[in-house]
């Protein structure tokens, strides 16, 4: 097995004033050659937004786009027409395909919202563009891994054009879990939102990320109280 661990201190930093935001993976003006991406994830961006700020309208192409509003409400819309708000457990994706506009705004001006912004590579390029968000309520379960995205439309939770699986785990109580990668090329990043997870030796703690590569399952323990997400993703 093969890690690559990622401190949450590590993350590169940039405070717009209206944005406050962390980069697991160089993004802007953060570069590092070294924090270029996990496989195809490219991009996990830790965004905090001020109330009535936002992301104005701007283009992206050929990239799966997910969002997951860890607090507050954020407002949407697009160039296809699309006008919504995802909240806190809900997840949202975004196909750019053959090119899309959109911007992301507070939509309220009294309390910040706070999300994962997620970039990953497509395994098809210039596809019609789509947009699909869904609630989280019915899939959610306690001291379990539930997943949230695959490839498939038929599957559990939101689809991209990727051979990718999201997960993410809510625990009340200590919990010893085993992931099993659903391609064996694949491989897994774990990203700790709240709590501390231990995987073998290495205890993260909130924030932290890890990449996992060149193991077919990875066995972790969260603690009481620990909010996870597990990305799998290919390698190349």
């Amino acid at each position: 097995m093969k890690t690559v661990y990622h401190a949450a201190e590590s993350r590169g930093h940039a405070n717009h004033g209206w944005l406050d935001s962390n980069h697991t993976f160089s993004f802007a003006g953060y570069y590092n050659p070294d924090r270029m991406r996990f496989g195809v994830l490219r991009v996990l961006n830790d965004d905090r937004v001020a109330g009535g700020g936002g992301f104005s309208t701007h283009p992206h192409d050929n990239m799966e786009i997910i969002s997951i509003p860890l607090q507050g409400d954020l407002q949407h819309m697009d160039s296809m027409s699309n006008v919504a708000v995802i909240r806190e457990g809900d997840v949202q994706v975004m196909s750019a395909g053959t090119g899309v506009f959109h911007s992301e705004y507070n939509k309220n001006k009294d309390k910040e919202v706070h999300f994962l912004q997620i970039w990953v590579f497509p395994n098809k390029r210039n596809v019609e563009p789509r947009y699909d968000q869904i609630s989280l309520a019915d899939l959610h379960k306690s001291n379990e891994l539930f997943q949230i995205l695959s490839p498939s439309s038929e599957d559990e939770g939101v689809w991209i054009h990727q051979d990718a699986w999201f997960s993410m785990g809510d625990y009340t109580e200590e919990t010893t879990q085993k992931y099993t990668l659903n391609k064996a090329d694949n491989g897994l990043y774990l990203f700790v939102i709240e709590g501390s997870v231990t995987v073998g030796d290495q205890t993260l703690s909130r924030r932290d990320g890890m990449g996992i590569s060149e193991t077919a399952s990875t066995d972790f323990t969260a603690s009481a109280g620990s909010k996870v997400l597990l990305m799998e993703v290919p390698m190349n």
